[in-house]
């Protein structure tokens, strides 16, 4: 009996071994079968879109731009041969799945069958990956069969545009990274203690003086032994500047739906807020003068949780924003608040007092659930990092875990929605090889490729309702010591598409090894892309 376990487990390997030197694709798709043939595209095949004109001009300026090959779209077809069909709503794929998608190939023909845009699309990034990588007139594909779909619904991946600023084209490729691999949210980390980057209309100062800071820190903070930084510290005196109008956020906004990620705007609030204190100091609890934190780390410089007006402030900015930003959620922060302002705020201890709450995180409870109220009046919902669960969390807020996944279990307890995204593995600005010596500086930690890959989302000790509110996971990029998008890339790539195939691969269907194997001929994508990411995985020669 032994024996014959032992012999299907190894020919299940080998049959996964086979399968990932012909299919290279990332994520892995749940079903897949060859079948005998191939389908060329060449300049005589025709696109016929239906209901599907975004994804097919996405297609067709693929092949357009990676292998010079022009090919039409329409939208009535009468032959039968050459094609390659967008086909939406058949009855063979679940109604209640967008994501889903049926790819079949054959010698004549390719078929993407889904119920909605959104499924036709993966089809399109799982074509692509069969595509051969060097550049020809005639692109042969094996024929096959492909049934796939989502494990979650979130899968995501930020980026942190406050500590320093990227290009909206830089943006763009960003996403693009994104839809190569099905992630579906762009977490836009847009405002801290060290830039604001979003234009305002009703507040210009936020960006005249809340998007520069005079200096930047070089290296490390340090500290003296009282904790006061120390003098000993190097700075790039250099004024350091950037914010996006909100021309270029309606472009980002636009490009991303086309590729169906959703931009999920961050606005931190209480804290890190020390960019907009320093253009609006009458919103702190002491009257300043502020300036845009030149350091790395936190400001205890937060808005004023007893003013009235600062409440005001904050409904105006977010009015704006979800004017801009069309998500379900509108991301608020409300991590590493540093309340020690709070404590001798006499505005703050008389709303404790009027309000009847015991501690300053009832206070930031408070806050919080102020500021949910009016982004629910507006259709919308919130979603902060796991600290809005100090002191009572709001109501309908969803979290993101990233102090560990303790965060995320006490809220899923709590029929609250939430994202996995603790610090390991899922922090890309840590290190991903334990020879420092060769790698760029990092902010710590060590999230190998392998890490990522085997990480799983939803906790073993929640039962089986309890899962239902794990919406899925996402990877941060914190850009403290990220000066430029080449290392953007450097640190975000391959771990991304690792990522990835936790979020979309069924559990059964990965295998490290099998994804190492894709992931190796996989990057003739990424050195046509010319993008520089990290060869860890490489074999060592």
């Amino acid at each position: 009996m032994l024996k014959k376990i032992f012999l299907s487990v190894c020919t299940l390997f080998f049959f996964i071994q086979s399968q990932a030197q012909i299919f290279p694709l990332i994520p892995f798709p749940n079903r897949i079968q060859k079948v005998a043939g191939t389908f060329s595209i060449n300049e005589n095949t025709v696109i016929f879109a239906n209901n599907s004109s975004n994804e097919a001009n996405y297609l067709q300026q693929y092949l357009l731009q990676n292998y010079g090959l022009k090919i039409k779209i329409v939208y009535e077809v009468n032959k039968v041969n050459n094609v390659i069909s967008f086909l939406i709503a058949p009855a063979k794929i679940d109604v209640n799945d967008k994501e889903k998608y049926q790819l079949n190939i054959d010698s004549n023909s390719i078929k993407i069958f889904a119920v909605d845009n959104a499924g036709i699309f993966y089809g399109i990034q799982t074509l692509i990956q069969l595509l051969p990588i060097e550049k020809t007139n005639v692109l042969n594909i094996p024929c096959l069969q492909i049934n796939d779909g989502p494990r979650y619904q979130w899968r995501g991946m930020h980026l942190d545009c406050s500590r320093h600023f990227f290009t909206k084209n830089e943006v763009k490729k960003y996403i693009d990274y994104l839809a190569m691999y099905k992630l579906n949210v762009f977490h836009w980390h847009l405002v801290d203690d060290q830039g604001w980057r979003i234009e305002i209309k009703k507040y210009p100062f936020l960006t005249k003086i809340g998007s520069k800071r005079k200096a930047t820190l070089i290296g490390k903070p340090t500290f003296d032994s009282l904790g006061n930084p120390s003098a000993n510290d190097k700075y790039d005196s250099t004024l350091y500047e950037g914010f996006y109008t909100q021309n270029d956020i309606k472009e980002i906004v636009a490009y991303a739906k086309n590729r169906h990620v959703t931009v999920l705007p961050e606005i931190e609030m209480p804290g890190h807020s020390l960019a907009a204190l320093a253009a609006y100091p009458q919103y702190a609890c002491n009257a300043g003068p502020f300036e845009t934190y030149s350091r790395w780390g936190v400001s205890d410089d937060v808005y004023c949780a007893g003013n009235d007006e600062t409440f005001v402030f904050l409904e105006n900015i977010l009015k704006e924003v979800m004017e801009l930003f069309p998500s379900k959620y509108i991301h608020i922060g409300g991590d590493e608040c540093v309340k020690t302002k709070w404590k001798s705020c006499e505005k703050c201890q008389n709303r404790k007092l009027n309000e009847h709450l015991k501690n300053e995180a009832e206070l930031q409870s408070y806050f919080i659930t102020r500021i949910e109220k009016y982004v629910n009046a507006n259709g919308r919902q919130i979603i902060g990092w796991d600290e809005i669960l100090e002191g009572g969390l709001a109501p309908n807020a969803a979290l993101m875990s990233w102090r560990g996944i303790n965060g995320g279990i006490a809220a899923a307890k709590q029929n609250h929605y939430v994202v996995m995204s603790p610090g390991r593995p899922c922090y890309f600005d840590h290190y991903q090889s334990k020879d420092k010596g060769t790698e760029p500086m990092a902010i710590g930690g060590f999230n190998p490729l392998d890490s990522v890959y085997n990480y799983n989302p939803t906790p073993d000790s929640l039962n089986e309702n309890e899962q239902k509110f794990i919406m899925g996971a996402q990877a941060n990029v914190w850009t403290e010591y990220i000066t430029n998008f080449s290392q953007v890339e450097y640190m975000a790539l391959p771990r991304m598409s690792a990522l990835s195939e936790v979020l979309w691969t069924n559990m059964e269907n990965k295998n490290f090894t099998d994804f190492k194997e894709r992931l190796y001929i996989h990057k003739g994508i990424l050195d046509r892309m010319k993008i520089n990411y990290a060869k860890h995985f490489l074999p060592i020669k």
